[in-house]
């Protein structure tokens, strides 16, 4: 089963990924991580990655769907892909269906992880982690038991991402919608959208992904 998560930052996607990899024995292409792989794989198409990205440049549509090609290649025999950051436009989704269909694969569903944008910000401005261990908290719905030490290791080295603030979360929300958010009405017309609530509880979620895979 060939499937893509979509949602904007912070919905849950790489999460729900995970899950889906360690279950049902699938194969997760981010393309984030295969373009920072591919940079530092000394491969030819590593080289073209590697000096467009030393240009501040923005890798191509083309670069990454020959990463997609080449990662497709290698995940055949697995319980199936899972794109996840790829499509973001209408264009890559073309790019997409094309590759599939050429390699006689196909595109089985789309998983919207649905969300509030208010209650998104909530989620994400509250979040922090502990960088010893990874644990990870929310300043709301799941604070440390003593402030400013992490509950599994003891340390004091409690972060946020640089990202997870108010209006950077707001900016990458509004390029999610004018670039990705199309692809829902493409793939709803195309037979293949279900729609979850992103902002459910975390085995919520996965429940709800798994019937709508089964079903």
């Amino acid at each position: 089963m060939n499937i893509i998560l979509l949602g904007p930052p912070g919905a849950g996607k790489g999460t729900q990924a995970g899950m889906l990899v360690e279950k049902r024995g699938m194969v997760q292409l981010s393309t984030g991580d295969m373009l920072r792989a591919a940079r530092t794989s000394g491969t030819a198409m590593g080289k073209r990655v590697a000096d467009v990205m030393d240009r501040g440049e923005l890798v191509t549509d083309e670069i990454v769907i020959g990463l997609i090609d080449e990662a497709l290649d290698g995940a055949a025999a697995s319980g199936g892909v899972i794109f996840d950051g790829f499509p973001r436009t209408l264009a890559q989704a073309d790019a997409l269906d094309e590759l599939l269909s050429g390699k006689g694969l196909s595109l089985d569903a789309v998983i919207e992880l649905r969300v509030d944008d208010e209650a998104l910000v909530e989620r994400i401005t509250g979040r922090y982690s502990c960088g010893a261990c990874g644990a990870a908290y929310h300043e709301r719905s799941k604070p440390t038991k003593v402030e400013g030490v992490c509950d599994a290791c003891g340390s004091s080295e409690l972060n946020r991402r640089a990202d997870d603030n108010e209006e950077s979360l707001r900016q990458r929300l509004m390029e999610y919608y004018k670039k990705t958010s199309p692809l829902v009405g493409y793939y709803h017309a195309k037979g293949k959208l279900r729609s979850v609530d992103g902002l459910a509880l975390m085995g919520d979620v996965e429940a709800a992904i798994a019937a709508a895979l089964e079903g």
